[in-house]
């Protein structure tokens, strides 16, 4: 394991991965961390395009980083599919460079998105294990297991003893409803029944009216 400079912001610590390099001090947006170096490799030059290993950085076409020797202390930062770090190439310098994109804090860990071919060939296979990801997991089996017992909803349904309140509230609901009807037709009806005889007065005398009318007249006749 290299010697770090107490100058430098990061350390080598345990990770959940392995070994991860971690800041010391806070590293601000933007900052240049560590160098990821190591031989140059020539893709035209057989014996060098034929090494392999998991620490190879690609510049360009032509050139590659063989990040694999130990003094090459960004070989320890980790992969995270949600970084707070960068890498930042510059193929005609031939050096590539760590570089924060987040505010990172003491005891953070440093990391970065090693890239699609990478995550394809060699973390897809086993299980991505950064942080978001276990995180994910994590989230995916507790889900699992409220489904099992009845407590989370599936497929977008609501939970069991969610769905049996809301259709107790709703059938109280009805029932207030088709109380209220009644009683307002019951009390439409009362109303009907207690009508003034006044009321029912008229009609006779109306017609008692028109009776005397016609008798009147007969007998002027």
């Amino acid at each position: 394991m290299p010697v770090i400079p107490p100058t430098k912001p990061y350390r080598i610590g345990r990770s959940k991965t392995g070994l991860g390099l971690f800041a010391t001090k806070p590293i601000k947006k933007g900052t240049k961390i560590v160098r990821y170096f190591g031989p140059l490799l020539d893709s035209k030059k057989a014996e060098e395009d034929a090494i392999e290993n998991k620490y190879l950085f690609e510049l360009d076409k032509r050139w590659t980083i063989d990040g694999s020797v130990r003094e090459n202390v960004a070989r320890y930062i980790n992969h995270s599919c949600k970084p707070n770090a960068e890498s930042d190439v510059k193929p005609r310098k031939k050096k590539i460079f760590i570089r924060a994109i987040k505010d990172i804090e003491p005891g953070e860990e440093i990391n970065y998105d090693y890239g699609t071919d990478y995550f394809k060939a060699y973390l897809k296979p086993i299980g991505c294990r950064c942080e978001p990801c276990e995180k994910k997991r994590a989230k995916k089996k507790a889900d699992a297991r409220a489904e099992r017992v009845g407590l989370k909803p599936k497929d977008g349904r609501k939970p069991k003893r969610k769905t049996e309140k809301l259709a107790k509230d709703k059938a109280k609901q009805r029932a207030k409803a088709k109380a209220k009807m009644e009683g307002e037709a019951t009390a439409r009806g009362k109303a009907k029944s207690r009508r003034p005889a006044s009321a029912a007065g008229k009609r006779v005398k109306s017609k008692t009216a028109a009776a005397k009318t016609l008798s009147g007249g007969a007998r002027a006749a």
